[in-house]
């Protein structure tokens, strides 16, 4: 993720405090409930807080902002460490290979910002920032640990939608938007060509739509689980209103992209021929077209006013100007070429805050998120709603690559980011630990919580509550 939300000069945003009297009495609610709360429900106030007000709104102390989502994040933080847990025991299968990625990804990217400005203003920015990136990101890996915990962040999300959605749908009627009267985004919605582009608590309509679009394969998800299907339902219209409310073709094609990949199911066996299948078209591509491949993104416009000859630009520019942005990025890409000052594409937003580094780390974490998924869905091979499972978290993954040619996550989106890395964590830790660990008698194998199939990890302590799936077993035999 891009750590851009600093101007060419620090120090600026709000100078004194901006926080709606509503606000107030939601944020205290929501902390008074983090608190008390066991710690499975403590998601719920978080995720309702973070995704239905607007960034805007913030607490300004000495100089320093803290936003609503900062906030919760240190309170958050003040009861996990309440909970004294263990290194061993705050995430669901320890530390894996995704968290160093993006761990070390972001550091990366606030060092590169450091030394291009070499300011102390420069400095306090990004340790904000860090806290957001970092801390938001290990404080949901600590509150998301199985199957349950999943569910129930993603009816919270249903419920975000609802909300949502309705101040969008006014939005459009009235022209008016609801959580602008809160403080800290528009109060009037964008019109482009004739189109009134609905916004809602995010920083811009392109956010919002994103944000809908995405959560589709989750509330099919959900709608699998068989116990929440009403739920399901609810948030699966939210989302649509989002999207098509947004009127932008971002949203669009990352909604497109969501329900394909959930129709791909049938060829989920085939997936490395798909792979090579992509990459040899766009080699054809590559031969046939005038312009290089990445300019069929020219090509794609889903509503009237859409800026995709900008999008396909900032590709090719990137890929131009490598000198500019690949040792610690750049400050600025305005010199790029007309409009390049806005960078709405996340891959580019990374490379020209973190460079080279940042940009492939990024690559990396993204191949390993689909790399445990994919090795998670072939050791339960044959539990179809296993499978399935799996299926539809890769579904949400991909949908948000879609997205990321069209916009980058400068708000509160950056944290369902977070949140979609948190959940293929939590789903593939079990089994492939259990796939990993040497086989001993099926009565000897303990059963974790929350999934239907058990983690091999301290086999020294018997149980004779569970066993691993055959599909496992057969491998390590």
């Amino acid at each position: 993720m891009a750590l851009q939300q600093h101007d060419t000069v620090f120090g600026g945003g709000a100078s004194d405090s901006l926080l709606n009297p509503i606000v107030a009495i939601a944020l205290i609610v929501a902390v008074v409930l983090m608190l008390i709360l066991p710690r499975k429900y403590v998601i719920v106030p978080m995720l309702l807080l973070v995704f239905t007000i607007p960034q805007g709104q913030q607490l300004v102390l000495g100089g320093v902002h803290l936003f609503i989502a900062r906030i919760l994040i240190l309170v958050g933080w003040l009861r996990v460490g309440r909970n004294k847990l263990s290194s061993e025991g705050a995430f669901a299968g320890g530390i894996n290979p995704v968290d160093r990625v993006f761990f070390w990804g972001v550091m990366c990217q606030t060092v590169a910002v450091v030394l291009r400005y070499l300011q102390v203003a420069a400095m306090v920015n990004q340790l904000g920032l860090v806290l957001d990136y970092v801390g938001g990101y290990f404080l949901l890996r600590s509150l998301i640990r199985d199957e349950e915990d999943i569910h129930r962040a993603v009816k919270c999300l249903a419920l975000v939608t609802v909300i949502v959605s309705v101040g969008m749908v006014i939005e459009q009627l009235k022209l008016r938007n609801i959580f602008g009267m809160l403080g800290g985004v528009n109060l009037v919605p964008e019109i482009r060509e004739g189109r009134i582009r609905s916004q809602g608590p995010f920083e811009h309509e392109l956010l919002a739509g994103t944000f809908g679009a995405t959560l589709v394969p989750l509330f099919l998800l959900l709608w699998t689980n068989g116990k929440a299907k009403i739920i399901a339902l609810i948030g699966l219209a939210g989302a649509t209103v989002m999207t098509v409310t947004s009127n932008s073709s971002t949203s669009l094609l990352a909604y497109a992209a969501g329900v394909l990949a959930v129709f791909l199911w049938p060829v989920r066996k085939k997936m490395k021929l798909l792979r090579w299948g992509i990459v040899v078209a766009l080699m054809g591509l590559q031969l046939v077209m005038k312009a290089p491949f990445w300019f069929v993104i020219q090509h794609i416009s889903l509503v009237g006013g859409s800026s995709s000859w900008h999008r396909a630009e900032i590709v090719d520019l990137f890929i131009r100007h490598f000198s500019d942005w690949w040792l610690i990025g750049t400050k600025e890409t305005g010199s790029w070429g007309f409009g390049m000052w806005d960078t709405q594409n996340e891959f580019v937003s990374v490379g020209q805050s973190g460079g080279l580094a940042a940009f492939v780390l990024f690559i990396i974490m993204i191949s390993r998120s689909f790399g445990r998924l994919g090795s998670a869905r072939k050791a339960i091979e044959g539990d179809k709603k296993q499978e399935w499972f799996m299926w539809l978290l890769g579904a949400t993954l991909f949908s948000h690559i879609v997205g990321f040619f069209g916009v980058n996550y400068f708000d509160q989106t950056k944290f369902l980011w977070f949140l979609v890395l948190v959940m293929i964590s939590a789903a593939t830790a079990p089994l492939l630990q259990a796939s990993t660990v040497p086989v001993v008698a099926p009565q000897e194998q303990p059963v974790t919580r929350g999934w239907a199939y058990p983690v091999a990890t301290r086999a020294s302590k018997p149980s004779t509550s569970g066993r691993i799936p055959d599909p496992i077993v057969k491998r390590a035999q």
